[in-house]
């Protein structure tokens, strides 16, 4: 007779056996995990090549005085929109008025003394030395003059464009400074409409646009008004419209890059000089692409890969290269993925190399607009 020890021991190995067994009965009843897998997108596109850059004025002008007195008027109010001719200042008039009624005088005698002289002269009653002087001297009459109208004009400082006003920097009751050097600066008054936005490309894309011109697939925005697209800081879309209007003629040797230009419409100035924006460039039309959502591309230290579902139905990484983001959800794949391949599009959770899944098909092209 077998002690009782014995079954004891005889139990519980039964009971491991059957604890060992159960995992892989479960594991062998186990499904494989439903995925969503479909086709990457083919498309035909118009690419963009994204800058930031800086919105400017079109035209911008400091306002000096261009004579000399104390300033007597303000006649704008600071920030105000101005127009061509507009008076913005007026300095003290009345040295001025004294000064042209004064060469006025000097003028109308040497014009009499002028006429005199000529008329003498035809009579043989006066030398022709003397009608050289008296010329001479209604000449420097004239001159005096015209510059007195001049400096007299002068006294109101206006505007020479269209565009809005800064603030008065001197106030009335002060002397100005004129001239051709160290004259005073008043304000300032920039253009609004239409804006230029400036922006720096790099010497990589400057040859992508010089072999595309030369390829006949895009015409360089020297020649062409390539169209832009522009947004702001707190946009989203990229909704104000314009074009190329100028691309300097080197590179800078300090950054590496080009300075590029475009000119936007700004109705009622709602963009100011200064702020920055982002911009789209027309880089290539009627391009065939194929695109898939950023969000599946997965990150190997400095590679990117894209988890497919292969014929046997197990998981595996395709190593890709990527271009740029086309829309907010959607980017382009360059190199490593075939129309006909399964991407993996949901369930990345349960996507381990090598693992078996149960791939449904879905259409992601449905889903994204592009």
């Amino acid at each position: 007779m077998r002690s009782p020890i014995f079954y004891f021991w005889l139990l519980l190995l039964a009971a491991l056996a059957s604890a060992c067994s159960e995992p892989e009965k479960q594991s062998k009843q186990m499904p494989a995990p439903e995925v969503d897998v479909s086709q990457p997108i083919e498309a035909v596109i118009t690419q963009w090549d994204e800058y930031t850059g800086r919105f400017a004025a079109v035209n911008q002008v400091q306002i000096r005085a261009r004579v000399s007195g104390y300033l007597q008027q303000t006649t704008f109010k600071d920030g105000q929109a101005v127009k061509k001719g507009d008076v913005l200042f007026v300095i003290d008039q009345r040295p001025f008025t004294i000064a042209l009624k004064s060469t006025a005088s000097r003028f109308d005698l040497a014009k009499k003394e002028w006429e005199r002289g000529k008329d003498l002269r035809s009579k043989n009653s006066l030398s022709q030395e003397e009608v050289d002087r008296r010329t001479n001297e209604y000449q420097l009459a004239w001159a005096a003059l015209e510059n007195a109208k001049l400096e007299m004009e002068f006294t109101e400082v206006k505007s020479p464009i269209n565009g809005v006003v800064s603030r008065d920097y001197v106030n009335v009751g002060n002397l100005v400074t004129g001239g051709a050097s160290g004259a005073t600066l008043l304000t300032t008054v920039v253009s609004v409409d239409p804006i230029h936005f400036y922006f720096d490309a790099g010497e990589r894309d400057l040859l992508k646009y010089i072999r595309l011109s030369q390829s006949d697939k895009r015409e360089s925005s020297r020649t062409k008004s390539n169209p832009v697209q522009v947004r702001l800081q707190d946009e989203q879309e990229f909704s104000h419209l314009g074009v190329m209007d100028f691309v300097d003629n080197q590179i800078d040797p300090g950054t590496g890059t080009i300075q590029g230009r475009a000119i936007l419409d700004n109705p009622g100035g709602f963009i100011l000089p200064g702020i920055f924006g982002r911009m789209r460039l027309l880089s290539q039309e009627n391009v065939s692409v194929m695109l898939v959502p950023d969000i599946i591309i997965g990150t190997d230290q400095s590679r990117k890969f894209i988890y497919v579902v292969t014929s046997e139905n197990k998981i595996d990484r395709k190593f890709v290269s990527v271009g740029e983001l086309h829309t907010q959800d959607l980017r382009i794949i360059t190199e490593g993925l075939q129309p006909d391949d399964r991407i993996l599009v949901n369930g990345m959770m349960r996507a381990r190399p090598g693992a078996v899944v149960s791939p449904k098909q879905v259409d992601i092209a449905s889903q994204y607009s592009y």
